[in-house]
């Protein structure tokens, strides 16, 4: 495989590994804007869009800053080279139109969740059907400056929101997966505020309440929490399914009724792999940017 990258930060280094482990063979080429970049052993460099045609790539991987990605999409239009695009898709709702020139182009895309793929959320999604929903609540926290220990956290583009940063669309995951159990809410409420302790330009704190026909999902999301919780609960007419994702476990009713010994970093693979055997080959739409932008409308929507 061939394969190009735009954006060679911590996520990208996860998508390499993932590749390498699928293909050892694959040949990976970064998009570069500067001469001065750092060099990467094994990674082939290119300075310019206009090179790319002296190329085949199976397809593109976008990881550079969420505030950059528009532009790298729309630049990547005229090769309709197929888009792995890690999430969050875009920073911003106003720019639709590109959605439908991708359309034109017929280029196959899927927005990088990769939760969808973490085993306790796989087997939840199937486990809740057929039972009646109350109540969903979904949570994640955990503390910014220890996401890269080794850099001033200020400086990343999660806590900064002129480079596309906030907690609501860095954790877009927890979003994204109510979607993907219940489908669009009915109705959405949200409450986004900047006054933690971490002192950052970004959203560090994010409340959602999805509201559906017959329950409400709240979704808590934050920066700030030291010692760090992603957990599921969905409370139904027959007992209460909790789910952490830290863990990969599942409990109903205080027994345990699933647990992996796989991992988050495992998610990456897998995903790779679908993406690859599913929407390259079997042209299956899967979080397509369509969906994702819809998605993203219940992100920021009233920002």
């Amino acid at each position: 495989m061939n394969v190009l990258i735009v954006g060679l930060g911590s996520i990208a280094e996860k998508h390499i590994n993932a590749l390498r482990s699928i293909d050892p063979q694959v040949q990976l080429f970064a998009l570069r804007f500067s001469s001065n970049s750092v060099q990467v052993q094994g990674i082939n460099n290119i300075y310019n869009f206009s090179d790319l045609c002296n190329f085949e790539f199976d397809f593109a991987i976008v990881s550079n800053p969420t505030a950059a990605h528009y532009e790298t999409i729309k630049a990547l239009i005229p090769f309709k080279i197929p888009l792995f695009i890690e999430k969050p898709l875009f920073d911003t709702i106003k720019d639709e139109a590109i959605l439908i020139e991708i359309e034109e182009h017929k280029i196959p895309t899927y927005i990088a969740c990769n939760l969808r793929f973490l085993a306790c959320l796989k087997f939840t999604k199937e486990f809740v059907k057929g039972k009646r929903i109350n109540e969903v609540n979904s949570y994640c926290g955990s503390y910014l400056p220890d996401w890269r220990p080794n850099k001033d956290f200020r400086k990343i583009y999660s806590a900064n929101k002129e480079m596309g940063g906030g907690v609501h669309i860095d954790l877009i995951h927890e979003i994204d997966y109510i979607y993907w159990f219940f489908g669009m809410p009915v109705k959405v409420q949200s409450v986004k505020t900047n006054t933690s302790s971490l002192e950052i330009s970004a959203y560090d704190y994010a409340n959602y309440l999805f509201e559906y026909t017959s329950f409400s999902a709240s979704i808590i999301l934050n920066y700030y929490r030291r010692d760090a919780k992603r957990s599921l609960e969905i409370v139904t007419l027959e007992g209460t399914i909790q789910v952490n994702l830290l863990k990969n476990e599942v409990s109903f009713n205080d027994a345990v009724v699933f647990a992996s010994n796989k991992t988050t970093l495992d998610t990456y693979e897998d995903q790779l792999r679908f993406f690859i055997d599913n929407v390259l080959k079997n042209n299956e739409r899967f979080n397509p940017i369509s969906e994702a932008f819809q998605i993203l409308k219940l992100c920021i929507e009233k920002d």
